[in-house]
């Protein structure tokens, strides 16, 4: 009965640490890695969940960059080996163009990318 107990109760105590690392783990928004070079981003589109956080990694690679984005207040300031990050609640869906806004040379107008939100 003594045995009995204590394995009950080891198992108890492993589903329940189980649990917490899982609820710890869903608690930790997606990441999603973006590149920035001369006049492109990489990926040029990615598709978010409205309503589930997201944290958006976005890197420089060859030279001073911006990533801007109004709707969803995205406004990141980009620099070689230095990746920015900003974690994000999409609440209305659609469709959103996020630009390069510091000028990196003469196709600087093309770069773009687009955020749809499900």
């Amino acid at each position: 009965m003594k045995r009995s107990i204590t394995i009950a109760l080891s198992l108890l105590i492993i589903g329940i640490t189980a649990a917490i690392r899982l609820k710890a783990q869903e608690s930790q928004p997606q990441v999603v890695s973006i590149s920035a070079k001369r006049f492109e981003f990489t990926p040029n589109q990615i598709t978010l969940k409205r309503g589930e956080p997201v944290t958006l990694r976005v890197s420089a690679q060859d030279r001073d960059h911006g990533f801007y984005q109004k709707d969803l207040e995205i406004e990141l300031d980009l620099t070689p080996d230095h990746p920015s990050e900003v974690t994000i609640t999409p609440e209305k869906a659609g469709r959103f163009v996020a630009i390069c806004d510091h000028f990196c040379g003469s196709g600087h107008g093309n770069m773009k990318m687009v955020i749809n939100v499900e």
